[in-house]
């Protein structure tokens, strides 16, 4: 996560033209930060977890939770679609009355790691999604997956942050704008789910199907 990170926007633009391709221009050179073997480990932790019928966790706050919803749909629907495989996936951002309940309660800062206490198994993954990596929710997530032995996988940006450093495989985005890393932790999202199905798929199908 040493990646030279540029801040964007540095100025003011007048027309929308003009921050229309600047955005364009950062969206491509936040992409070239990102280390595919990463994405490689990351796919194979996934892969051996569909497998092996163990249950995928996503988590994030923000924008960062539609994405962690959006993975469940993807991974879950998308990727049995013409596959034998059954993924089983959990997003941990999607229930307001448990996510409501554990934060009036006990802590807002405990709102994922209170689930995976209560469900995530040995043979499980978490995917965990932030675009400062310091979310103290999702920390304590990735805290308690590496000290039960459940592999975790961070999205992250900026400077990677705590979630990023503790993490078993990290996929960072190397970027100071929060549209840019979720746009980029949005299309890594896709990429694993639609490598997954293709992976599951008969060779002749491919190139019939819709992605």
């Amino acid at each position: 996560m040493d990646v030279a990170r540029a801040k964007f926007p540095a100025g003011r633009f007048d027309t929308a033209t003009q921050y229309f391709a600047a955005y364009r221009d950062e969206i491509i050179r936040s992409w070239s930060t990102v280390d595919v073997s990463a994405v490689t480990a990351a796919a194979k932790i996934l892969g051996d977890c569909i497998e092996r019928d163990g249950i995928i966790y996503a988590c994030g706050n923000g924008g960062s939770a539609a994405i962690a919803n959006h993975l469940l749909c993807d991974f879950q629907k998308g990727i049995q679609t013409d596959t034998s495989a059954k993924p089983r996936v959990v997003s941990l951002s999607c229930n307001l009355e448990i996510i409501t309940a554990i934060s009036n309660d006990i802590a807002y800062e405990d709102i994922f790691v209170y689930q995976l206490r209560t469900m995530a198994r040995p043979g499980d993954v978490i995917i965990t999604i932030s675009a400062s990596g310091n979310s103290e929710n999702i920390v304590r997530a990735v805290n308690w997956a590496k000290s039960n032995h459940i592999p975790s996988i961070a999205l992250v940006g900026f400077a990677g942050g705590r979630s990023g450093a503790a993490a078993d495989v990290t996929i960072h985005v190397a970027a100071e704008n929060y549209g840019t890393v979720e746009d980029v932790h949005q299309s890594v999202m896709h990429i694993l789910a639609q490598y997954l199905r293709q992976s599951c798929m008969k060779a002749e199908q491919i190139a019939h199907r819709n992605f």
